[in-house]
């Protein structure tokens, strides 16, 4: 009978924490600024919960440790996104607590409390502060502070969900992001809403309504920058012996936002990453993978924006544009060299970015709908990489206004080629003129080497650099000031006094490389800039 009544309680406690997610879902979702601005953070938590909903009322299990277990698993099992897996553990570290013998009372709940905020902290290999880490901490310090007061669990829980406003609240404090866009966290916010829930179901009263939100997100925290990655992969694997910090250490080298949670017969993955199969493969190498959820992260963010924007209030009207004769699409990766295509085509005509590149290649359509938005008569493509050639002429031929493309195949070939634009001029005039500049432009990249290889006559390992010049392999080894000088000078062939250095998301040590070039090449004019590129930790331009 007892058993029952445990059952019955937990089932009446999940609800009252699902009804209050569920209210705050929305706002929950508005305020996702961190780690990326997916505005799915109440969504996430809330299907956490819910799943947790559905194995209670799937279980008739009739002890309160099998009980904890099936709590648990119905977290990790249903959990989404990094706000939900690190959710699930704070489930966990409570249940495990919560499954011993005892009164269900104030005391029990410290400890509980405790064991949740162990749990989390130890479930994220790089714990930030001014997150939900950070209120499940700051609510085990509180029930620790008051159990010994002897007061009712009623009553702690109420104290309780004032401390969580108040941790909620500093979390601009403590991260700047956060500060910056002029919003709390998602996550802690969240989590509160669930705290609020549990209060209101063990005091027996009514769930509280959301917070009404004082007034619209400011626009820093609705245009936020995007994750590096694309896409939000979470999957469960299940095998024998599974080994959690190894298959961390392997999935952390395709990604970031990493969680690996679970034991040796369960693990729950959480990454940000451009390869979800490659995440998929690793898993698969050591288990059974199921429960794959995949999420293109950039939609989300994109979905957040329009959702939030129409509810700020339109500005005044501006005249007018006036529609330039053609304007350029171009495909680019990484948010500075986007920046530089931008900055070369603000006073000549129109640009549209179409995020891609190496591994992530945008489709005939992606390339269509920028034409379609472009502001021009007329529009020149830019695919800047060979792959994605074929996608920009097909999209010229089937665009709805006169487009030509210049076979750019790297974005140093492409911003070579936007120096010769002129939005006054035909796409027809402008891509003769822009392919004639980029083809006088040679061209090199830098990346590591991700398996051993021989190309060229060139002996790579796993690990060292490789060096490129126009797409060939020229050098490879472990010094990268070495292979990266090889291939300046294969790119530097009399006449040409501008090498362009872009610098990827793994910015690499230039110092030696920028040394050896002044003493080689004293007239060398050399340029560094941002690019933020993956893959290719620098590209490299010669004038």
């Amino acid at each position: 009978m007892t058993a029952q009544r445990d059952l019955q309680t937990v089932r009446r406690v999940v609800a009252g924490a699902l009804a209050s997610l569920e209210a705050s879902a929305r706002r929950i979702d508005d305020l996702n600024v961190y780690p990326v601005p997916d505005g799915d953070t109440g969504t996430n938590l809330t299907m956490t919960v819910r799943a947790v909903s559905q194995a209670l009322e799937e279980s008739q299990t009739s002890d309160r440790r099998s009980l904890a277990r099936a709590v648990a698993r119905g977290a990790l099992m249903g959990a989404r996104g990094n706000s939900g897996v690190i959710l699930s553990q704070i489930v966990r570290g409570a249940a495990e607590v919560l499954a011993q013998p005892g009164a269900l009372d104030a005391a029990l709940a410290a400890r509980a409390l405790r064991g949740a905020s162990d749990a989390a902290y130890r479930a994220v290999r790089r714990p930030v502060e001014g997150t939900m880490l950070s209120v499940i901490r700051e609510l085990a310090e509180e029930a620790e502070a008051r159990a010994t007061s002897g007061g009712s669990l009623g009553a702690l829980l109420v104290e309780l969900v004032r401390r969580g406003e108040e941790a909620v609240a500093r979390t601009p404090q403590q991260l700047a992001v956060l500060r910056e866009a002029g919003v709390v966290d998602a996550g802690g916010a969240g989590l509160l809403e669930l705290l609020r829930g549990i209060a209101s179901a063990v005091g027996g009263e009514p769930v509280p309504a959301a917070p009404p939100a004082d007034e619209p997100l400011s626009v820093e925290a609705i245009h936020r920058e995007r994750s590096r990655y694309r896409y939000c992969t979470v999957f469960v694997v299940e095998g024998k012996g599974l080994d959690r910090d190894r298959l961390e250490g392997a999935l952390e080298l395709v990604g970031d936002s990493l969680l690996v949670v679970g034991d040796e017969s369960t693990l729950k993955v959480h990454v940000h990453t451009d390869d979800p199969g490659a995440a998929l493969s690793l898993g698969t190498a050591v288990g059974v993978i199921d429960r794959v959820e995949i999420a293109n992260m950039h939609e989300q963010a994109e979905r957040r924006e329009r959702r939030l924007l129409s509810v700020v209030p339109d500005p005044e009207p501006e005249p007018e544009p006036i529609v330039a004769r053609s304007g350029v699409v171009a495909v680019v990766a990484g948010q500075g060299n986007r920046r530089l295509f931008e900055s070369l085509a603000a006073s000549v005509g129109p640009i549209r970015v179409v995020e891609g590149g190496h591994t992530m290649n945008p489709s005939t359509a992606d390339l269509l709908a920028a034409v379609a938005a472009l502001d021009a008569e007329e529009a020149i493509l830019l695919p800047n990489n060979a792959n994605v050639l074929l996608a920009a002429e097909q999209a010229a031929a089937h665009a709805d206004r006169p487009a030509a493309v210049v076979p750019t195949d790297s974005i140093p070939a492409g911003l070579a080629a936007m120096v010769a634009f002129d939005g006054a001029r035909d796409a027809a005039v402008n891509a003769e003129e822009m392919s004639k500049v980029a083809a006088s432009v040679a061209t090199g990249e830098l990346t590591i080497a991700s398996r051993d290889v021989r190309l060229n006559g060139l002996s790579i390992r796993r690990g060292e650099w490789l060096g490129l010049a126009a797409g060939e392999p020229v050098a490879g080894g472990p010094d990268f000031t070495d292979v990266a000088a090889t291939v300046v000078e294969r790119l530097l062939e009399p006449g040409r006094e501008l090498l362009t250095l872009l610098t990827g998301a793994e910015r690499p040590p230039l110092d030696g490389l920028l040394e050896r070039l002044s003493q080689a090449h004293p007239s060398l004019e050399v340029d560094v800039q941002e690019g933020g590129q993956p893959h290719y930790p620098l590209l490299l331009a010669a004038e």
